[in-house]
């Protein structure tokens, strides 16, 4: 079969033909029909210092993706060939503190589809049956190949209740562009989008933020307080990663107000923990993933309702043409490129 491998340790990636993988007990074959390009495959193919402490090569790449089950192991009853699925890449062990207390998104030994184990870049994924997420009729094929980024964006933006509040999405990235209209769903008053670059404030203008701020042009803090009829913000979704990002959002926090980490930044940040936390009384979450399976109950819901996350999408191309999208994706100028088995 055909797979987009990191072949060895530096930049870039590879279209190769490789062995089409064999089950185990209690896997599924999937057939995979398209996947979503990660943040985490773009530090997988630039080889930054993340990716060399982590991908072992030779290594299939990809953990956003839909696809049909066309082979079930003998022990896996709920899932038959046929079945379209889409996939949560974190696989769990089931047996430590974390996994059986409720909480395997956090897992301790946990492996991830496309980073620690061979991925969906490929026509074929073998991966555990208990990982699979039935698809709906009702929802577009390209947003299954997304509900793992779209999982994120549901799971930083309802870890606080939004109805009736103010939120500040900082970074518009497709996870921060899909929490904009989850905000709204929820019941946010006010959803306000910040980002350096112009053509994600327009994606941001499309989801429904009602304010955009240029982090590069403007005072992000004063704009959102402004927008926000002078009042500090209630809840601050830290989407960018970027120490400026956290800083404008902590200065455009109200007091007592909440704030979802999701951005992972790339270096220590400096914060000023005692006039922008601890004055503030601000309470400070760090999200991880999605919760196995209340965030995807969630997502489906919403989808089911009315959510469209289509806009995000802005670049639909062959896997053979994965060089062109990861530069897209590397200049800034794309949403989600999705890539097409």
């Amino acid at each position: 079969m055909k797979a987009l491998i990191k072949a060895d340790a530096g930049p870039g990636l590879e279209l190769v033909d490789v062995p089409k993988p064999e089950i185990r007990a209690g896997e599924v074959l999937v057939q995979v029909f398209a996947g979503g390009i990660c943040g985490t495959d773009l530090h997988i193919f630039g080889w930054n210092e993340w990716a060399r402490s982590r991908i072992k090569p030779p290594r299939i790449i990809g953990h956003e993706f839909c696809g049909t089950v066309v082979e079930s192991a003998p022990n896996v009853a709920a899932l038959q060939p046929g079945d379209f699925i889409s996939g949560e890449g974190h696989v769990a062990c089931g047996m430590c503190r974390s996994c059986r207390s409720g909480s395997p998104h956090i897992c301790e030994r946990l492996e991830v589809i496309g980073v620690d184990r061979d991925g969906a870049f490929a026509e074929f994924l073998a991966m555990p049956a208990q990982n699979a997420w039935r698809i709906e009729p009702s929802i577009p094929r390209d947003v299954a190949a997304i509900m793992d980024p779209l999982g994120n964006a549901v799971h930083t933006a309802l870890e606080a209740p939004l109805v009736g509040r103010s939120v500040a999405v900082i970074g518009c990235g497709p996870i921060g562009l899909m929490a904009i209209p989850v905000c709204h769903m929820a019941g946010a008053a006010f959803v306000a989008a910040s980002d350096v670059s112009e053509p994600r404030l327009a994606l941001a203008r499309r989801m429904g933020a009602d304010l955009v701020v240029n982090a590069k042009t403007e005072d992000v803090p004063a704009r959102i307080r402004e927008g926000n009829g002078g009042q500090g913000i209630d809840v601050v979704l830290e989407m960018s990663g970027h120490p400026n990002g956290l800083r404008d959002g902590l200065k455009a926090l109200r007091n007592g107000g909440w704030v979802s980490l999701l951005g992972l930044p790339s270096a220590p940040v400096p914060v000023d923990i005692g006039t922008d936390v601890i004055f503030k009384e601000a309470h400070l979450v760090g999200i991880f993933g999605r919760k196995m399976w209340q965030t995807w109950e969630q997502a489906t819901a919403l989808l089911k309702n009315g959510l469209d996350v289509t806009p995000v999408i802005t670049h639909r191309l062959p896997l053979d043409r994965f060089e062109e999208a990861f530069e897209l994706l590397q200049s800034g100028s794309a949403g989600k490129v999705i890539l097409y088995l």
